[in-house]
């Protein structure tokens, strides 16, 4: 009898556990049905041309936003709806349901693809600095700007230039983290800061809109590999991440996806040539 018992227990526990990951994967297919009758999805971006763009009347632009409004309208969701975000607190964001996804530039590390379900690559890009005219303390790495006991840089909060920074050694005083591009720059010009990181496409858009000829941009940074983005999903959407990834391997093999990123200054190439597995790796 108490054999039996046990049999029966161990079947309702096994029943239950079968119910539970039902649930939970019925929970994960219904996100893209929700976000249909929603009729768009949330996104978090940063303000930073070319990756993404906010005109003056709201209208959200760029590379990164471009491919997720095209997507999302393949999986039958008809916009998007953004958000402006510092990159430190988009993956808070993400997890707390406050976005349904993040396209901004959120470049692929080992600790993030830990915390998030990225796509597949979208934009990749290698790091930058800029820096006044003729660059007069050489700076060509972050190891440099360590070795210059007056060196500041100026970085964006919660982004892979500020941990590189501080990886290289630059310590935590001389790492100035700024709100937007427009404040790097302008931090540059007054002289509170002596270089600003950011991917290169991002500091060559910055430099062309300012017209100004008194800084001038150092790339690729040599001690910062290349980096790639893709949307960012909460962990338990990965049915939306996965229908997402299939409609931008589509888009990749018919051209698509190199006609939206291209015009922005991003190589398609560069972006097929790699994998979300590879970049999360960090290898």
């Amino acid at each position: 009898m108490m054999k039996l018992t046990t049999r029966a227990n161990v079947a309702c526990l096994a029943l239950f556990a079968t119910f539970a990951a039902t649930d939970a994967v019925l929970a994960d297919d219904n996100k893209l049905e929700q976000l249909k009758e929603q009729g768009f999805a949330r996104v978090a971006i940063a303000n930073e041309p070319p990756y993404t763009a906010v005109a003056a009347d709201g209208k959200v632009s760029g590379a990164g936003p471009d491919v997720a409004r095209a997507i999302f309208k393949k999986l039958g969701v008809p916009d998007i709806s953004a958000s402006i975000s510092e990159y430190g607190a988009m993956i808070p964001g993400l997890q707390a349901h406050r976005f349904d996804a993040v396209t901004a530039g959120l470049f692929m590390k080992p600790e993030r693809c830990s915390a998030v379900a990225y796509s597949e690559p979208i934009l990749c890009d290698s790091e930058a600095f800029l820096v006044k005219k003729g660059n007069p303390k050489g700076f060509k790495e972050y190891k440099d700007i360590a070795r210059d006991a007056n060196a500041t840089v100026g970085v964006p909060g919660g982004g892979v230039q500020e941990k590189m920074a501080l990886a290289a050694g630059v310590p935590r005083d001389r790492v100035v983290v700024v709100p937007d591009a427009q404040s790097g720059l302008k931090m540059l010009q007054d002289g509170r800061i002596e270089l600003y990181a950011l991917p290169v496409l991002s500091l060559n858009d910055l430099k062309k809109k300012s017209g100004d000829e008194t800084v001038e941009v150092v790339a690729p940074v040599a001690d910062a590999p290349v980096g790639c983005d893709g949307t960012a999903f909460n962990k338990a959407d990965t049915a939306l991440r996965d229908a997402y990834d299939v409609e931008l391997a589509k888009m990749k093999k018919s051209g698509e996806f190199a006609k939206i990123i291209e015009p922005y200054g991003f190589s398609a190439q560069v972006a097929m040539s790699t994998s979300r597995d590879k970049l999360c790796s960090g290898k």
